[in-house]
């Protein structure tokens, strides 16, 4: 295992770049700490994939270094970087069984055959597939030959990392949630540094010990799934993890107070005078509809009843905002204002999270 240091790293597709726009990858620095799981989570076409193989060597960045350890591996291919690698679609032997599949990694570095055949049936443990070990991987349906290609990733217990590229898009949503919490467990057995790139907000918040976030080929923040929620750096953050995601307000903000809409909301803490497109951010889970003239007057859409809690649908001031109501917490006809929880207000300026200060 060893700790990846990104330096400085950048990279475009383009022969000769003459602006950041051209860069699919904005310059990056980063430390994956040694034997932590993380996720890299963004929408598609933001740089995920593309940071994922410029770690893994099958791309070489326009700019920057890569280092395993002290060991500088920019130029160095796939086979010298001591990883494991499993990709979207499941890349498998067909004229194999599946228990050859799985070894194979283990062969072809000289292992012992005993410790071969335990780990081999380790893994196959961990992905359900132990009654089909002697059979031809051809025939297999997709997401079969995708937990063959997992546990092939797995096998190896002395890599120095393994990365993930949107394993389970083929996988059925039962089985990703059991192929998730088994991926965590072999995690925290085994202490493998492991880089998961999904565009799906749960399997990066139930699997990682950091979340890296990015967008429109930038790194936007890094941290662990309660930052990301309470406290999110980018206005994207905000939209893109939370279901509903974060509701944002057009404000002018002085001090410790703010206007929104002719509104005046005191924010408990001083954010000074915040230039440029000046928002603020609050989570449906921290919006309450009420009748309380101070608050925010909405019109409601409609409410939607998922269970444990309803998600009010309402507009304000011509755009649509979400609150959630919690379970017995009363929600009628007359309620027609939207309250925020003070200490859960995000002030944001051009999109990045503006800091403050005790008033």
């Amino acid at each position: 295992m060893a700790r990846i240091t990104l330096q400085k790293l950048a990279h475009s597709y383009m022969p000769h770049p003459k602006s950041e726009d051209d860069f699919a990858l904005k310059e990056l620095n980063h430390v994956w700490e040694d034997g932590m799981a993380y996720a890299l989570l963004g929408a598609s076409g933001c740089g995920k994939t593309t940071l994922l193989n410029i770690i893994s060597g099958l791309v070489r960045p326009s700019h920057g270094r890569v280092l395993f350890g002290d060991r500088d591996v920019t130029d160095a291919p796939t086979a010298e970087r001591n990883i494991a690698q499993v990709f979207q679609f499941p890349v498998v032997y067909d004229t194999m069984t599946v228990e050859d599949n799985l070894a194979f990694p283990l062969r072809n570095r000289g292992m012992d055959p005993s410790y071969i055949q335990a780990r081999v049936h380790q893994i196959a443990r961990m992905i359900g597939m132990e009654e089909v070990l002697k059979r031809k991987a051809r025939g297999l349906t997709a997401d079969a030959k995708q937990k063959i290609s997992l546990g092939r990733g797995m096998v190896r217990e002395d890599v120095n990392a393994i990365l993930f590229d949107e394993p389970l898009t083929v996988i059925d949503p039962h089985m990703k949630w059991e192929l998730r919490t088994q991926l965590k467990a072999l995690h925290q057995q085994f202490g493998h540094t492991m880089i998961y790139v999904t565009h799906d907000q749960t399997e990066a918040l139930t699997f990682a010990d950091q979340v890296v976030v990015m967008h429109d080929g930038r790194v936007v923040q890094i941290g662990t799934p309660q930052a990301l929620f309470e406290t999110p750096a980018h206005t994207f953050v905000g939209y893109f993890i939370g279901s509903p995601g974060m509701n944002l307000f057009d404000a002018t903000v002085e001090g410790r107070f703010a206007t929104v809409a002719g509104q005046r909301l005191d924010l408990g803490l001083d954010y000074g005078r915040p230039t440029g497109r000046v928002q603020l951010g609050v989570r449906p889970e921290y919006v309450a509809l009420s009748d309380d003239p101070s608050g925010l007057p909405v019109t409601v859409t409609r409410i939607e009843d998922v269970g444990r809690h309803r998600i009010v649908r309402a507009e304000f001031d011509g755009r649509p905002v979400n609150a959630i109501a919690h379970e017995g917490q009363p929600v009628t006809p007359a309620m027609r204002r939207l309250s925020l929880a003070p200490g859960h207000i995000n002030v944001y300026a051009d999109d990045w999270r503006v800091q403050g200060k005790a008033a």
